[in-house]
């Protein structure tokens, strides 16, 4: 079967992107590992499917594949290309979009410099709904890793992020202490690991292990997430920078019960057809 593809990235986060409105495709998780693999495939952090939309009064169905074959929820970055994609493609006109995602219904909009900006949902503090294993929501947990005691935010964007306060972004131990907290058994499936070092309350520096994809350029979803973390704290501004390894996305919250908004770019790369 030949596929055509569009290979994207959203600061460094990269993404393959297959338009499958016109037929019904069903791609193993074998073939989604196939085509992110850098060796043998594209190469992707995500692999992205436009679909049509369920409910007419949404756009489009975007489904999110994770380098490992899941399916996951959320991706900020994504959403990002997402929207690039369609508008450029000519699939739509509009420059204001709602995608049906698995966590829920994501809100996008293109702005008139290019960039463009998604609407991330309400974050979500109950650790029943991230999930996580605790008693009671808090702006902090300790979590035990391999005997030592680590302090993290845990809250959900639609997919499940834990966040840790570092003094060195660069020296932090991501490739260490992503995979473990990423597999904890008090995040039943599995979850996203911030390092988010803070400059100032308007500015901060992050890198992020993504889970089923280790540390990636960029994380749109795990920014948000960082940056709610930090807000609850009261560390942080209501409007922020957050630089990643891969550039910067602008962050908004104003605090509880509102949405989280992020601004950044989206990118094309390549086109090409691919057998799996």
């Amino acid at each position: 079967m030949n596929i055509q593809f569009t290979k994207m990235h959203g600061l460094g986060n990269d993404f393959v992107v297959i338009d499958d409105t016109a037929r019904a495709l069903r791609l193993t998780s074998r073939q989604i590992r196939f085509l992110a693999d850098r060796h043998f495939g594209v190469g992707c952090d995500q692999v992205l499917i436009v679909e049509r939309a369920r409910d007419p009064a949404h756009d489009f169905r975007y489904r999110i594949f994770n380098a490992d074959g899941e399916e996951v929820g959320a991706c900020g970055n994504g959403a990002r290309c997402f929207a690039r994609y369609v508008h450029d493609r000519g699939l739509t006109d509009k420059r204001e979009l709602a995608l049906e995602t698995l966590g829920g219904v994501v809100r996008t909009r293109i702005e008139d410099d290019g960039m463009i900006t998604v609407d991330m949902g309400t974050p979500r503090f109950e650790p029943r709904e991230i999930p996580f294993v605790a008693d009671a929501p808090a702006p902090a947990y300790l979590l035990s890793v391999e005997g030592e005691d680590y302090e993290i935010s845990a809250l959900s964007l639609g997919n499940p992020h834990a966040v840790l306060l570092v003094d060195d972004v660069d020296e932090a131990p991501v490739a260490r202490l992503g995979p473990l907290i990423e597999r904890h058994e008090r995040f039943p499936q599995r979850v996203n690991v911030g390092f988010l070092e803070i400059g100032g309350r308007a500015h901060a520096r992050l890198r992020v292990h993504e889970r089923g994809a280790g540390e990636t350029l960029a994380c749109g979803s795990g920014a948000c997430a960082a940056m709610v973390a930090a807000r609850r704290r009261d560390l942080m501004d209501a409007r922020c920078t957050l630089s990643l390894r891969g550039g910067d996305l602008t962050i908004a919250w104003p605090g509880p019960g509102s949405s989280v908004m992020m601004t950044g770019p989206a990118t094309f790369v390549f086109e090409g057809t691919l057998e799996v």
